[in-house]
């Protein structure tokens, strides 16, 4: 059976991510990066598609958990019959902050804190997205005991304590006392080279700390919800590949938005609007060094011809994200299939070029210096939007439907002009800006005449329905949070979108999105409401809800994409940069509202 999505716990090198389970499992991990083969693919099927075990012998033992710290330095304290220890799980950020190109370790250090006790050790290795199971070998001695592990380009090398085989499974047992600590560790490697040297587990622990707590500390907030804020950051950078400056959407594939449906996506790469908007969180709070980071991973990613544009590519900028089904994965409880690659990456979403321009300005505004090519680009990208200035697209939501106009795209493409305006008139850049005032006078009018209908912003043009996308609409300029319209909009999405005091995207019975199945409410849009609220002077409501939001945080502070109101679970990939970027600007926006004058 399949653990529930909020009992996992995330560690990270900034480049490729593991899941850790309540129970001591570590039953999500692909190396080297986020989007490569699983080892440990358990998290969507079970333990004999890899898994990594670590937990007392005694059943009876009860785990609690935290971070060390603002760190992803993960702490499991468990009590059993015969005493208390520790497991302290981290994935080792490398000197200076870097991260080595050629291995990426996991390390699992074991501290007796009470009595004795004994833990159960066991590995499965199940390399490719369990397609390909590898040769095994032991090559260390009985002091300093050495297992390599390999298949195809990938190899693997665990250090630190003895496991023996049995029918694809290396198991053995550890036992710890008071005062004593055993360390595990896990190195990939590529499977053509030796095995990386043994870390220094002390100084990469201590290392990898002081890394996160550096840069935790530099987080500036003072509003309410801080935990949630840091915690949130914390997330949205551990989701920032450090080689490469691509910000992932979410750690997992194919988590499912419906339990035992199809609505199962690859989420693992770099959505132009998901990390746009996650370098807008991480300006806000002060971090434009990653803003720069990120707008080279841009220039290089849409190199080229504009036209060539995608919404979405790989961590380093790959553009080829074939969707494919992986049948070596069952699915998270069955739901299948399991995807690997995204076939969104084709689509034409007109709010793309929109959301990149809104954050570049924003990056102006924080005073991030243009570079010798970062304003030809953006030309490039405006002349582009104006290209396709009517042509109809999929949406925010990537709808395997027909495509639409649908408003929020229009109004991001409305904001592409604007801050193409902005900066010619604010920041002294050069650019045909009276063809771009024409242009968004234009697609303003559209809006104002095909966006909206009986009073309220709609979906698209031509229907009656609402999107939670609308909310969006005053975050960027095109009205004010008080227009008559917008409050109107308001109203609707209340009645039509609100499932038990939480937003969902839309009404899928309507076909819109060319799926079978239902969803659950989304968490960002319910974010999106309490910002919203913020704004109105709706105080009360907003933060009934930014609580009750924040209340879904599990254990650690993660948040999936979606959440199951019926059962009381989070649903949908995790960590979800989405949710976590959202809950950021939601408890700004709350910040904003108790200092507005009255």
């Amino acid at each position: 059976m399949s653990i529930p999505i909020e009992d996992y716990a995330l560690l990270s090198n900034c480049r490729t991510a593991a899941l850790v389970s309540r129970e001591g499992s570590i039953d999500w991990l692909c190396v080297p990066r986020l989007d490569s083969g699983s080892v440990f693919g358990a998290l969507l099927g079970d333990e004999d598609h890899g898994c990594w075990s670590l937990r007392p012998v005694d059943a009876k033992a009860t785990a609690t958990r935290h971070y060390d710290g603002d760190t992803l330095i993960l702490v499991t304290r468990w009590e059993s019959a015969n005493g208390i220890a520790e497991v302290h799980d981290v994935m080792p950020i490398g000197k200076h902050g870097s991260v080595a190109e050629d291995r990426g370790d996991v390390i699992r250090r074991i501290v007796g804190v009470k009595g004795l006790v004994e833990f159960d050790h066991t590995l499965r290795l199940r390399f490719d997205y369990a397609r390909a199971m590898p040769w095994v070998r032991q090559v260390g001695t009985d002091e300093t005991p050495e297992l390599v592990a390999m298949a195809g380009p990938d190899a693997v090398v665990l250090r630190g304590a003895r496991a023996v085989a049995s029918d694809h499974v290396h198991t053995g047992k550890i036992a710890v006392a008071e005062g004593q600590s055993v360390d595990l560790s896990l190195t990939w490697f590529p499977s053509y080279h030796q095995p990386p040297e043994r870390l220094d587990v002390d100084d990469a622990v201590e290392r990898t700390r002081a890394w996160w707590q550096d840069w935790a500390d530099k987080i500036e907030h003072a509003g309410p919800h801080r935990d949630e804020v840091v915690r949130s950051l914390v997330i949205l950078r551990a989701l920032t590949n450090h080689v490469t400056g691509g910000i992932a959407a979410a750690v997992t594939t194919s988590l499912p938005e419906d339990f035992g449906g199809v609505r199962n996506w690859d989420y693992r790469y770099v959505w132009l609007r998901d990390a746009a908007l996650t370098l807008e969180a991480l300006l806000d709070h002060g971090f434009i060094k990653v803003a720069a980071h990120w707008r080279e991973w841009l220039l290089r990613a849409v190199a080229g011809d504009p036209a060539d544009l995608q919404i979405m590519y790989g961590l380093a900028g790959e553009r080829d994200l074939a969707e494919r089904e992986m049948p070596s994965l069952p699915g998270y409880e069955g739901s299948a299939p399991v995807r690997v690659g995204n076939g969104a990456a084709l689509q034409y979403q007109a709010d793309v070029i929109g959301e990149v321009l809104v954050t570049l300005a924003a990056a102006r505004d924080a005073g991030l210096n243009e570079s010798a090519f970062s304003w030809p680009l953006e030309k490039k990208l405006v002349a582009q939007a104006a290209r396709q200035l009517d042509r109809p697209d999929n949406g925010l939501w990537e709808i395997r439907g027909d495509p639409h106009m649908f408003t929020h795209s229009r109004v991001m493409v409305w904001a592409t002009f604007d801050r193409a305006i902005r900066a010619v008139e604010v920041h002294g850049l050069e650019g045909p800006v009276a063809k771009w005032r024409e242009l968004r006078s234009r697609v303003k009018a559209e809006i104002d005449e095909h966006g909206v209908t009986d009073g309220h912003f709609t979906q698209y043009y031509g229907t009656t329905e609402v999107d939670a996308s609308l909310l969006l609409l005053p975050q960027v300029g095109f009205c004010a949070p008080d227009d008559e319209r917008m409050l109107a909009t308001v109203a609707k999405i209340e009645g039509d979108l609100l499932q038990d005091g939480l937003l969902r995207r839309y009404r899928n019975n309507t076909g819109v999105d060319g799926l079978a199945g239902e969803e659950y409410p989304f968490l960002a849009c319910s974010f999106w409401l309490v910002e919203q609220y913020a704004a109105t002077d709706r105080l009360d409501e907003a933060h009934a809800l930014m609580d009750r939001l924040c209340g879904l945080v599990n254990d650690v502070g993660m948040l999936s994409e979606e959440y199951d109101i019926e059962n009381r679970r989070q649903a949908g990939n995790t960590p979800q940069a989405f949710s976590h970027l959202a809950l950021v600007r939601a408890a700004d926006a709350l910040a904003r509202a108790r200092h507005k004058p009255r």
